[in-house]
């Protein structure tokens, strides 16, 4: 549960002021340098169109760079390309409004054919708004697309994990899914006992010790190296598995996680010195292996021959079984449950139901991101009543026309919803876009800090996204289109 702290506080409060006074400093320091002749002259169509060009085309360049770098596929690059991709669609966005205001006003002509030709004429009158307007709901679903995209990427990567690593058929499970945890292991009696039973495949066992090397802690579990690729195995990142396991089987060799890897810039060939009781022993490095109950942690992997020598660790932690093709599953279930049954510290779980469990984890994960998309459209919602509110101002005597000309209320309404959609579609279409993006860097950045992710997004995210976005686009339609709507024809003519 958060606890709320003083500091916590104060540096919300701030952040707040701290941004609200930096994003309004640059603006009150260029309407500063405006002379009063210029400020009084009316602005035409033709500078204000090639100096969104320029921005344009400096943008493109930017956002050219950027794809530039993550191409490269160097993870420096990369998120210096990031934020030259954000500042590159800051300059472009302007010159998109006419563009984007075309595509999406053809579509609307469908539905408000007379009102939607209105709504895209005044949504690309003024660009520079409406590209704000676009901006702060792009933020919003961007940040939204982002996470999601990591999410599913990391709820993804990490049933790889845990299909390769704990996908026997049963599992004997301790307490604690850590298996440093301070878990009670069983004598290797009860490996041997299970391996005997009727039923039963093949078995193999997960074993524990910690050892210091290079200044730091790390836990070491001990694997068989015939046994384990059998029933179980790792998700390699570097090296090759079978080579891996025979060195294991044969000599003083050690297979790093992801994690203990990028801390230490450790890669294969590399020669470890572990801390025994019996002194220093150097281990050579094999390969760069993740499994899913260790895959957030540092931790490496020895022979649980060499695990008993070197470090006089012997006990099972966890236990992992196959069943004879053709086998009575639930026969063998309770046979195995009543083996177990003088081991109060093991759990038995088939690889089906630990799966299940562990996907609930993630899928709660994406519920409340999915319950996050209102909060994050928020400031987009904001920024288009504010924007729409301000056209119904500046606009009052052009409604009051149409009014006198023959237009009814609704078709007023209409002209405003249809100019909301307009802004609401562009933000939806850009925030896609930038989250897209964003979620491959974040993704790309966990691999960089050990783990082995493979970029995956769902299209529910993206249909979700776009619901978002145009629904937000109705509600911030509703008090302007009422308000304009609403205005007096008389009085409307006459405002100046």
């Amino acid at each position: 549960m958060p606890v709320p702290t003083a500091a916590a506080f104060v540096e919300a409060v701030l952040l707040g002021l701290g941004m609200t006074l930096l994003g309004g400093f640059l603006p009150a320091l260029s309407a500063g340098h405006v002379p009063p002749l210029e400020a009084l002259r009316p602005q035409l169509g033709a500078p204000l169109l090639r100096a969104n060009r320029r921005r344009a085309i400096a943008g493109l360049v930017l956002i050219a760079l950027a794809l530039a770098g993550l191409l490269s596929g160097v993870f420096s690059l990369v998120a210096l390309g990031t934020l030259l991709f954000l500042i590159g669609m800051v300059l472009v966005i302007p010159a998109l409004v006419k563009p984007i205001s075309d595509t999406f006003g053809r579509l609307l002509e469908l539905v408000f054919q007379r009102e939607g030709r209105i709504a895209q004429g005044n949504m690309a009158r003024q660009p520079g708004r409406a590209a704000i307007t676009a901006s702060a709901l792009m933020v919003g679903l961007a940040i939204l697309i982002a996470l999601l995209g990591m999410i599913s990427s990391i709820r993804e990567g990490f049933l790889t994990y845990l299909d390769r690593s704990l996908g026997a058929d049963f599992l004997v499970m301790p307490t604690s899914l850590v298996l440093g945890g301070g878990n009670v292991g069983a004598a290797p009696e009860l490996a041997e006992r299970l391996r005997e039973m009727p039923g039963i495949a093949a078995v193999t066992t997960l074993r524990a010790g910690t050892t210091r090397t290079r200044g730091a802690a790390l836990q070491v579990v001990g694997i068989d190296p015939q046994t384990y690729p059998q029933v179980a195995g790792l998700e390699f990142k570097a090296g090759n598995p079978d080579t891996a396991y025979a060195a294991l089987g044969s000599e003083r060799a050690i297979i790093v996680n992801g994690i203990f890897a990028a801390q230490n810039g450790v890669r294969p060939g590399d020669v470890l010195t572990l801390q025994t009781p019996q002194g220093e022993r150097d281990y050579r490095v094999v390969g760069i292996g993740l499994d899913y109950l260790n895959a957030k942690m540092a931790v490496a992997y020895i022979s649980q021959s060499n695990l008993a020598q070197d470090l006089h660790q012997t006990s099972d932690l966890l236990l992992m079984a196959n069943i004879v093709p053709g086998a009575d599953m639930e026969a063998v279930r309770a046979a195995v449950q009543s083996l177990i049954a003088d081991y109060p510290s093991f759990t038995l779980l088939d690889s089906a139901s630990f799966r299940r469990s562990q996907e609930g984890f993630f899928d709660q994960a994406l519920v409340l991101l999915y319950a996050m998309a209102a909060v994050l459209a928020l400031p987009g919602l904001v920024a288009i009543v504010n924007t729409l509110a301000i056209n119904v101002i500046e606009r009052r005597r052009e409604i009051g026309v149409l009014r006198a000309v023959g237009s009814t209320q609704r078709q007023v309404g209409r002209m405003n919803l249809a100019e909301s959609l307009l802004l609401a579609g562009a933000g939806t279409a850009l925030g896609i876009l930038a989250g897209l993006w964003f979620s491959y860097v974040m993704v790309g950045a966990l691999n960089e800090g050990g783990f082995l992710l493979h970029y995956h997004f769902p299209a529910a995210g993206l249909l979700a996204a776009v619901a978002v976005g145009l629904l937000f686009g109705v509600l911030a339609a509703l008090i302007p289109a009422r308000q304009a709507a609403r205005l007096e024809i008389v009085q409307a003519l006459r405002y100046e």
